[in-house]
């Protein structure tokens, strides 16, 4: 028994493969809606399974291409996040026989597809899933560092196992250790959910983000790109929360704050709280912003800006995520960058051992700070300057 399973993301067809494979039916996969037609003609399917919000051509297009120029009754299921009546009802209008709003549990999805045609003969039985189809597909850049001994490796592959729609990037920053090798090992086997992206001298961490944030937005099929920190300080499932807020409102970043509050588990040295306080007071004052915790190593992104932020090399090492906000405001203005903004407190952040920030560190990101605020009141100057210049042009 054939399936065509068709949708603009991979992450989102690689899972859904596997499992009805298990399950005894033979699939084919497409990301793009014309291939989808053609395999169509020459797969001839039992039952297709498209999504509706892919580019140039559309689910609909695809239903209307079965329905009406092959006059094909073959059942017809839609799996979109797209949640809208008009869409659904022209779906059924044009002839689909089950519509499937993601997120949804491949169990779901399985059983849905045996209701519609039947079950393999000789089907093996098979343990229920605890996947989910995501609706958004998401990117995480994890810069690593002489991490041999410290990366948690079962817990990012236990992660991205149950959770469809992940795609993580390990930058290895010229690691000294075997930290590339353990990467490697992570990787295999699940090429097409792991990036390892080699940089063969360590730049430092904010290199190592940027350079890891550029090569994850060239992926057509992400919707939204972050990053975190190896350690796992703040761990995935508090991160899954930070693309919950980015997915459901209007912010452009979506960074994690790891404030004290009822309910959380938030562990500092009080040594590094205070020194954290007194950091924290100086960059407020330079982005003009009122952040509680600009540091904290998560972060996610929609795409549209991320070469705004990350285009350009980082003036410090160790402070970049200021460097971000400062480009932010720079580039959209102070008030509407406030506005793209937000800040959501963890539930979790526990400080990792291994990662010590003595009082020389905390004296050199004093420093850095003070570069920042010249380096970039010079690069605010020339944007004013510019778009002064423009206006003036535009007028005559």
């Amino acid at each position: 028994m054939k399936v065509l399973a068709i949708d603009d993301q991979q992450l989102v067809l690689l899972p859904l493969q596997k499992r009805l494979v298990e399950l005894g039916y033979e699939v084919q996969i497409e990301t793009d809606g014309k291939k989808g037609m053609e395999a169509f003609n020459t797969f001839n399917p039992d039952l297709v399974i498209v999504d509706i919000n892919m580019p140039f051509v559309s689910g609909l297009d695809v239903v209307k291409h079965i329905r009406i120029t092959k006059n094909s009754e073959t059942p017809i299921m839609v799996l979109s996040g797209d949640t809208k009546d008009e869409t659904i009802t022209e779906g059924f209008d044009l002839g689909i026989n089950d519509y499937m709003k993601k997120p949804l549990s491949l169990n779901e999805i399985s059983a849905r597809v045996k209701r519609l045609i039947g079950t393999p003969e000789g089907q093996n039985t098979v343990t229920n899933s605890n996947v989910m189809i995501q609706e958004r597909c998401v990117g995480v850049v994890i810069p690593c560092y002489n991490e041999e001994e410290r990366l948690l490796s079962e817990e990012f592959i236990t992660y991205i196992d149950k959770n469809s729609g992940y795609h993580l990037c390990f930058v290895n920053d010229g690691s000294k250790d075997k930290t590339l090798e353990v990467l490697k090992q992570l990787q295999k086997g699940r090429e097409n959910f792991i990036t390892v992206y080699d940089c063969e001298k360590n730049g430092g961490k904010a290199e190592a983000v940027r350079l890891g944030m550029l090569h994850m937005a060239k992926k057509e099929d992400l919707d939204y790109i972050g990053f975190l920190d190896a350690d796992l300080s703040t761990d995935l499932a508090d991160f899954d929360d930070l693309v919950k807020t980015i997915e459901t409102t209007d912010f452009k970043i979506v960074s994690g704050s790891r404030i004290s509050r009822m309910g959380a588990d938030i562990t500092k040295e009080s040594a590094r709280k205070i020194i954290s306080l007194t950091i924290n007071f100086i960059i407020r004052k330079i982005l003009k912003m009122d952040f509680k915790d600009t540091q904290c190593g998560a972060k996610i992104f929609q795409k549209d800006v991320i070469n705004i932020a990350f285009g350009e090399k980082f003036v410090t090492q160790w402070i970049f995520d200021v460097e971000i906000f400062k480009r932010m405001s720079i580039h959209f203005g102070l008030k509407e960058a406030k506005a793209m903004l937000c800040e959501q407190p963890l539930k979790r952040w526990i400080h990792a051992d291994g990662s010590k920030l003595s009082m020389k560190d905390s004296v050199k990101i004093v420093a850095q700070l003070g570069q920042i605020a010249w380096v970039y009141r010079n690069k605010k100057k020339y944007a004013t300057s510019k778009k002064h210049v423009t206006n003036n042009v535009n007028v005559a």
